[in-house]
């Protein structure tokens, strides 16, 4: 049987085996294949990893999960509040900085890995390593030096200092959160991790000007990228486009794969990137919500024939809603893995087919 490692192998390669690469990023759904409540979930590591190894098995993906919730990094930086709903991701509830004051007494765990808010994450990376280790790339979640913020004073009050502020304390701040980006990101290697989603929404012309990103972010971007090394990265901005920034951000830090934004041009991404680096064509999966089952097969089977001419394409999502139906993911993934199967020409002599059913 063919494994999710040899398909992305194969993509790196400009070829396709049985299909091209499926990326699912099916987080919270992991509570709900358990019978449990989001905050159970993940109080332990072993439940995630049972809830990542089990939706995997259930949909036939390529990939598994590290993540809990974007909130494990300000825990790991004294956040001691975070938020549970019923059907949605969690999130930071007190922020570890409320003043500037707070900044000069932010400090940095010396050994990510022996941190005790890491040590559930360390179960789960220790289980799926011995579990799909080698057959499915295990993915973990890092935030860049200049999101980091966010998550530790909110993006009201990072946006005030990274504009307006005082330019010390905005130099401070996010020499701190890369000198914590480097630890982690060496603690997730070393635990295992394969692929690591560079997460980094300054890292568009979507949220900052092109004269800003070039003269502040861009920069950070080399920082951390040079102090860790490209190897598994994946470039990644949220919902932001990226498209504009593509070139210059290949040409300064050698990533090889790139989460383009369900709002960029696939087939503009592509031309950008030029055989470069991977391309992964993303869906927006909050229209799963509610599409019906023609809409979705027409937007997966648009966007593989946009992205899978010319290779080095891989299939994802964003994070996928609670809240989505069942069906409707049964839906998308099946559309994926038939129109992912074709070869390029074919893919491309077989346009509007499903445009034409509706």
């Amino acid at each position: 049987m063919i494994t999710g490692i040899e398909r992305l192998n194969a993509a790196i390669k400009g070829e396709i085996l049985d299909r091209i690469p499926v990326f699912c990023n099916l987080v919270d759904q992991g509570a709900k294949e358990l019978g449990m409540s989001l905050q159970e979930y993940y109080a332990k590591g072993e439940y995630v990893a049972e809830g990542q190894i089990r939706m995997r098995e259930k949909y036939g993906y390529d990939n598994v999960w590290s993540l809990f919730y974007v909130g494990k990094e300000a825990e790991l930086l004294g956040c001691r509040k975070i938020l549970f709903a019923q059907d949605g991701p969690p999130n930071v509830q007190d922020f570890v900085i409320k003043s500037y004051e707070d900044i000069p007494k932010l400090q940095i765990p010396d050994n990510i890995i022996d941190h005790p808010a890491f040590q559930e994450e360390l179960t789960c990376l220790r289980l799926l390593k011995a579990e799909v280790g080698g057959k499915y790339s295990i993915v973990a979640y890092i935030t860049s030096s200049m999101t980091l913020p966010v998550l530790l004073m909110g993006m009201e009050k990072w946006l005030e200092l990274l504009l307006w502020g005082p330019p010390d304390l905005r130099d401070e701040l996010l020499s701190k959160c890369h000198e914590f980006f480097t630890r982690e990101m060496a603690a997730y290697r070393k635990a295992g991790a394969d692929a690591l989603v560079y997460s980094n929404p300054f890292g568009s012309t979507d949220t900052i000007p092109l004269k800003f990103f070039r003269e502040h972010a861009l920069p950070w971007i080399e920082k951390d990228v040079n102090a860790v090394g490209a190897e598994g990265l994946v470039y990644y901005c949220g919902t932001s486009r990226m498209n504009a920034v593509l070139d210059v951000v290949i040409e300064r830090t050698g990533i090889t794969a790139y989460n383009l934004s369900p709002f960029d041009d696939v087939v503009e991404g592509k031309r950008i990137i030029a055989g470069r680096a991977l391309t992964v064509g993303i869906l927006n999966d909050l229209k799963l919500i509610d599409w019906s089952h023609d809409e979705i097969r027409c937007e997966v089977k648009r966007i593989l024939e946009a992205g899978m001419p010319g290779g080095k394409f891989v299939f994802g999502t964003m994070g996928m809603p609670y809240c989505i139906p069942e069906e409707n993911i049964n839906t998308m993934l099946e559309a994926a893995y038939e129109f992912g199967s074709l070869r390029p020409q074919e893919c491309e002599s077989s346009a509007f087919a499903v445009k034409a059913e509706l």
